[in-house]
């Protein structure tokens, strides 16, 4: 849980920071999707603690930082990318982009610099950034303590504050020397189901009596063509053995309609994720944020990565933990089936699917455990309390 301790000693020094200033101004750098809402909520939570400040924001982001009134100089559209192969190709975007927030932060000098997420590219910013003058503070850890550990040192040179939304990582980076807050998972805000599950299918011409399996194959397009393929050969096997099971694809808001295959027994459903996750009987679900969304709505879920053999073999001897799901690393033990790289193909996924759902001793263990994780991250309103810690960095 969130320090109520530390809530409360934060809480009092707000009141008392930056009074004396009529107009702030700091630049926030995100790159993905999630960061885009992580930003906007952080930015949304300022000005609403402190709305007699004239608040200037600018720096990377997309179409909701936009709508939170923060001037975007680059739209995280050119930049939603994944995989070693991909980021080296589009090397010389990344390099203009560096190029440009470098430029923005030294002309326009911000009071504070807010990176979000992003870690390979963020990083390389908090180093140089930190080089010209600037103060940073980082919103959403990478994963340094899955893989690449060596990157703390790096962000104990550069970074002046790590705000933290996993509960485990306060600890690992106390354990190393760098200043750091746990202020609790900003999904916690945003997971919200509106629709009860006969609802739901009555809206997507389900049958409610039938399983139903909801498919989350991830959000960038490096992940859906090594990912989908082998989860639409899945429907079709289901579908051969259990033709009255539903499969549905909640798209994600950076993809098209168009960019999956039209599949016999597959259903679509755009802007109703929440409620996709909660009618389900079962997710698969790419690892990452989405484990977690699935996990606070309480789904059981098996969750699955692919990606090219180079990438893999690049990466996979550098992961240090046990497990890449963030449910299982947040419990501290496997409570959710993985299947990675080799192993998520479509004879061994359909036998875990159907093992699964033949099981309810299992999916009701799984759904307690789901529980104590959603426990585990704290309470709500995680843009806040990061947004009373960049208040009180303000005022020194």
């Amino acid at each position: 849980m969130v320090d109520s301790a530390a809530n409360s000693t934060v809480d009092s020094t707000v009141d008392s920071a930056v009074d004396s200033a009529s107009k702030m101004k700091i630049m926030i750098v995100a790159g993905e999707a999630s960061g885009d809402k992580h930003g906007a909520r952080l930015f949304g939570a300022l000005r609403s603690l402190r709305p007699d400040i004239e608040w200037e924001a600018f720096g990377s982001g997309g179409d909701e930082m936009r709508s939170a009134g923060i001037e975007t100089l680059v739209d995280i559209r050119e930049l939603a990318i994944m995989g070693i192969i991909e980021i080296v190709r589009a090397l010389p975007t990344f390099l203009r982009v560096f190029r440009e927030l470098r430029r923005a932060a030294r002309e326009r000098q911000p009071q504070l610099v807010i990176l979000v997420d992003w870690p390979e590219f963020n990083l390389k910013l908090a180093k140089r950034l930190r080089r010209d003058g600037h103060r940073v503070v980082y919103y959403i850890s990478p994963q340094v303590w899955a893989w690449r550990t060596y990157r703390i040192r790096g962000i104990r040179r550069n970074v002046a504050r790590m705000l933290v939304i996993l509960p485990f990582e306060k600890e690992f980076y106390e354990s190393r020397g760098v200043e750091v807050d746990y202020v609790g998972h900003p999904l916690l805000d945003s997971v919200r189901v509106t629709a009860t599950r006969d609802q739901f299918c009555q809206r997507h011409g389900l049958d409610p009596s039938q399983r139903l399996i909801a498919l989350l194959p991830g959000s960038r397009h490096s992940e859906l063509s090594h990912i989908l393929p082998p989860l639409l050969e899945t429907v079709e096997r289901l579908r051969r053995q259990h033709p009255e099971w539903q499969c549905l694809l909640p798209l994600a808001r950076t993809l098209a309609r168009d960019e999956i295959p039209a599949t016999p027994g597959l259903t679509i459903v755009e802007g109703e994720t929440y409620n996709a996750l909660a009618a389900a009987d079962l997710v698969v679900v790419a690892s990452g944020t989405a484990t977690l969304e699935t996990a606070i709505v309480g789904t059981p879920m098996i969750v699955v990565y692919r990606a090219s053999s180079l990438n893999w073999q690049i990466l996979h001897p550098l992961i240090r933990v046990p497990h890449v799901g963030l449910p299982n690393l947040i419990a501290g033990r496997a409570i959710v089936p993985e299947l990675l790289q080799d192993e998520m193909n479509p004879a061994r996924l359909t036998d875990e699917i159907t093992g699964l759902l033949a099981d309810p001793a299992r999916l009701a263990t799984m759904r307690a455990e789901l529980a104590e994780v959603r426990t585990r991250l704290g309470e709500a309103n995680a843009s806040g309390r990061a947004a009373q810690r960049i208040l009180s960095m303000l005022e020194t």
